[in-house]
């Protein structure tokens, strides 16, 4: 009884705050606080919160909960492993068959290392003397200043 008492509260000052700020031209907003403001009249309604509110008294419910947390610890703990050794079984597997050498097939020709479309080597960069501003002037010729 006092669960819908304080619900009904809640929903009916989210909704003079929602008329506050709608009265500011801020319509977005108070439509979103609206939004908000009838959650928990429409879960009193439903009558959710007085099936939370006998859950929440229930030694049952509560070792529900304890079991749920456990499996959940289990469930991230067997992640941590899992990313730690490096994906599952089957990743495992396909990285070791990409390792060997004889992955390739026995026809399959070698790459070419040519210089196709690969850029030519620059040349030794000259020791910085006099010419401290030579990068600034190639940049200010190339925009033609």
């Amino acid at each position: 009884m006092i669960t819908e008492t304080v619900c009904s509260a809640v929903s009916a000052a989210g909704l003079g705050i929602a008329v506050v700020t709608a009265y500011r031209k801020r319509y977005l907003t108070a439509t979103r606080i609206a939004a908000y403001s009838l959650v928990p009249i429409g879960l009193v309604m439903t009558g959710v919160v007085e099936w939370l509110a006998d859950t929440a008294f229930s030694p049952t419910a509560w070792a529900g909960f304890g079991v749920l947390g456990v499996a959940w610890v289990l469930f991230m703990t067997t992640r941590v492993v899992e990313r730690r050794r490096g994906g599952t079984r089957k990743e495992r597997r396909a990285a070791r068959a990409a390792d060997r050498p004889d992955a390739v097939a026995p026809a399959a020709s070698a790459p070419s290392l040519g210089q196709g479309s690969r850029p030519a080597a620059r040349p030794a960069a000259a020791p910085r003397g006099d010419d401290d501003f030579s990068d600034i002037e190639a940049i200010l010729k190339k925009h033609g200043i």
